[in-house]
């Protein structure tokens, strides 16, 4: 018998995999990787208490629940319930190919008020089209019997009935089964993040055809919008100047300061000689340069090739560009 386990890399998804491990039964972890979720923090889990891990990236799917989630987002842009709903069903697709009997989480009972309340995790195993082969170990106890209770498959003797926002049920049952190796609550989802959830909320408006590389810029820099179908990412420091270059194509504008250190600035979408002007104002005023000092500016790609003049200005003075 073997089960697949929807895996986070929490302690939650931990333990219900332990959980299902001890009843005899093989389970393999899936981690859904997107570009807002990244697997090395899954990885170390699954490699702490020796749990065989398959990483599949779920990003073309991801995007199309991402731009228009049926039961809309949480705090931020995180479309938590829907998101679920697509983890549980490919997970169920792949239940035949794995040679997997049901599937686990570890998700607890009214741990998180919106999104698994009784009425999102029943909405949750519903929609997904595997209802009855989704087990929830941690809090099974407080939910409908499913499949692998009803068939023997699973104990239910043996599950737990863990409800609400504590972690002290779960940190003591890590003691039991001797587990110290694992990871703080703090979420992994960029989606739960507001800086960059107002960026890709900014973005998806703007371009709704966007490219993966648009959206790993989002994790870098500051961001302007200085036109409607203009974006403008300013580097904070040397390694993310060399990752903003690195994400650039011949259709955009780099621009770098000559004379003195300054940042990478990367322009995307729609040029004029009006926003070439303000994106190489930005660029200076984000550079070593005094304010009003005139220096000179290294142009890029999008068929130029050569150097300009440009001023800084009062950083305030851009605020209202600012993403």
């Amino acid at each position: 018998m073997k089960a697949l386990c929807v895996f986070s890399g929490g302690l939650d998804s931990m333990l219900a995999a332990e959980l299902i491990r001890a009843q005899g039964i093989e389970v393999l972890a899936l981690f859904f990787e997107t570009p807002f979720f990244a697997s090395p923090k899954a990885r170390k889990s699954a490699q702490s208490i020796d749990l065989p891990i398959k990483v599949v990236d779920i990003t073309d799917r991801h995007m199309q629940m991402l731009k228009n989630p049926k039961h809309g987002y949480g705090g931020h842009m995180n479309p938590c319930i829907d998101c679920h709903t697509l983890m549980i069903r490919i997970a169920g697709e792949m239940l035949e190919q794995e040679g997997a009997s049901f599937i686990i989480t570890g998700e607890v009972l009214g741990q998180r008020p919106m999104s698994q309340n009784l009425k999102a995790l029943s909405m949750v195993a519903f929609e997904s089209g595997f209802q009855k082969l989704l087990l929830r170990p941690l809090s099974a106890k407080r939910l409908p019997v499913t499949l692998p209770e009803e068939k023997g498959w699973v104990h239910r003797e043996k599950l737990l009935g863990f409800s609400g926002r504590s972690r002290k049920p779960q940190m003591e049952l890590a003691r039991s089964l001797n587990m110290e190796d694992y990871p703080s609550p703090a979420g992994g989802c960029l989606l739960t993040d507001e800086v960059f959830s107002r960026r890709l909320k900014d973005l998806l408006a703007a371009t709704p055809d966007l490219e993966l590389r648009e959206i790993e810029l989002l994790k870098l820099g500051r961001h302007f919008r200085i036109g409607p179908q203009t974006k403008l990412v300013v580097g904070r420091n040397e390694k993310e100047n060399h990752t903003i270059h690195s994400l650039s194509k011949e259709t955009d504008l780099l621009l770098r300061t000559v004379s003195v250190p300054g940042p990478t600035a990367l322009v995307l979408g729609d040029l004029t000689p009006e926003l070439e002007e303000l994106a190489a104002s930005v660029t200076v005023s984000y550079s070593d340069a005094e304010n009003d000092e005139l220096t000179e500016i290294s142009l890029t790609g999008s068929g130029k090739n050569g150097v300009r003049m440009a001023k800084g200005r009062d950083k305030r003075g851009f605020s209202g560009y600012m993403v």
